[in-house]
């Protein structure tokens, strides 16, 4: 049977297809630091294969499977681990028969947000262990399903909020619980970069060489291929993902929600925008967008505008904690404190935060450390669920034009079909959205 029809029949059994857990690996609690973690990758081009090779900068890590539906991509891929730990890994077209492999510990999820969910939930079923980028899917269901698997299977799973491993957001984190700004009752959130206004407009053409588009699909809907919608671009589409909001919007407002240690829902959503930017560029996604979560003593705002790349305070991306005794401004680089008045009695932090820190690394590191010792990660799957569903909240508002009020008892926006409709993808068949 030739690659081709051999994915073709697997994919058929999708829907059917339940991976049985190795219950000698599922259940062993690892007691020694130095005990080595195999680990698989499943979507090798951007994202998961810098995840990756933070994984393989930690000692007693291997490499042992890559899955990628681009053979130039996977090819490509599988040298770079070649060179990095002088073994080449087995190479994989379909994630599920990497899942097979009892070798493989962990494995990273690297894909398009639109795969989040079953690449995660099979792992889990397979008793893998898991780290998954951000937003943790492309939908509030899926994320309810995932969080649903990692439970149920008793599985490590790390969510690719970074940030929540870096010392600089750490710092600042400990800094505004322990008062420093006064009680906080707003922040702002804004992120501008070119890259989300999309690409030029471009004829469908045909699938290239080496590339298995109707797996990349996978649950999406059916259509013909188009460059401005695959790689690098695929995320300004609402088959594929949310754009800003859900990109840049789940590394921010996770820092909105981890400074007053948010549990819950936002009271309501609203939001206002849509696509003003270039009609020659082709995306669904809105290139300018303001969004505002009413909580019960605080508000959160968002803002983004594609194809900007300056913000507020100088900055294209960031927080602004206003207190009522001093405002914070945060992003990557660095933060500073404003006091709110200068008549004495207000100290600002000591600590100068300047310089980018990477946080990837720690992150990576605190997942393998998790994976040894069966302890919680710093973002578990309620944290990647909740700061997914205010991304997907800002989005959905303004695509229904609407007020939005979660219900959380129902999992649903109450009376509010149009809104309820965009909660859960339809899979295409054969593929079938996970049921624990």
């Amino acid at each position: 049977m030739n690659r081709r029809s051999f994915l073709e029949r697997s994919t058929l059994a999708a829907g059917a297809m339940f991976l049985v857990p190795d219950p000698s690996r599922a259940a062993r609690v690892r007691t020694s630091a130095n005990e080595k973690v195999v680990v698989g990758l499943i979507g090798c081009n951007s994202m998961g294969y810098g995840i990756l090779n933070h994984a393989l900068n930690q000692p007693n890590v291997e490499c042992a499977a890559l899955c990628d539906i681009d053979e130039s991509v996977l090819n490509r891929r599988a040298e770079d681990v070649l060179k990095k730990q002088g073994k080449k890994p087995q190479l994989y077209g379909d994630f599920r028969k990497l899942l097979e492999n009892k070798d493989i510990d962990a494995v990273i999820v690297g894909t398009p947000d639109h795969w989040h969910c079953l690449a995660m939930t099979y792992a889990c079923e397979a008793g893998k262990d898991v780290y998954v980028e951000k937003p943790m899917a492309n939908s509030i269901g899926e994320c309810n399903a995932m969080v649903r698997a990692a439970r149920h299977y008793n599985r490590v799973v790390q969510v690719g909020q970074q940030q929540r491993s870096g010392e600089l957001w750490q710092n600042a984190i400990r800094f505004m619980q322990a008062g420093g700004l006064g009680s906080i009752r707003k922040v702002h959130s804004w992120a501008n970069f070119n890259y989300a206004a999309g690409r030029p407009k471009v004829p469908d053409q045909p699938v290239p060489a080496g590339v298995d588009f109707n797996q990349w699909l996978g649950p999406a809907p059916q259509r013909t291929f188009n460059p401005s919608r695959f790689h690098g671009s695929w995320r300004m589409f609402w088959d594929y993902g949310g754009g800003l909001m859900t990109d840049w919007g789940a590394h921010l407002l996770d820092i909105a929600i981890w400074a007053r240690d948010v549990k819950t829902a936002p009271l309501s959503v609203s939001a206002s925008g849509g696509n003003f930017y270039n009609p020659d560029f082709h995306h669904e996604t809105f290139d300018t967008l303001s969004v505002l979560y009413q909580l019960p003593d605080y508000t959160i705002s968002w803002e983004h505008s594609a194809g900007l790349q300056k913000g507020p305070y100088g900055r294209s991306y960031g927080l602004a904690f206003i207190g009522n005794d001093a405002t914070m401004v945060i992003d990557r680089n660095s933060w500073e404190v404003f006091p709110e008045s200068d008549k004495g009695g207000f100290k600002a932090p000591e600590i100068a935060q300047k310089g980018w820190k990477e946080s990837h690394d720690r992150h990576v590191q605190n997942w393998l450390e998790c994976i040894r010792d069966r302890k919680e990660p710093n973002c578990p799957v309620e944290t990647g669920r909740l700061v997914a569903m205010y991304a997907h909240m800002g989005n959905i508002a303004l695509r229904t034009d609407s007020k939005l009020v979660w219900d959380e008892r129902s999992q649903s926006f109450g009376k509010n079909k149009a809104a309820n409709a965009l909660i859960t993808p339809n899979y295409r068949k054969p593929w079938v959205l996970p049921r624990v």
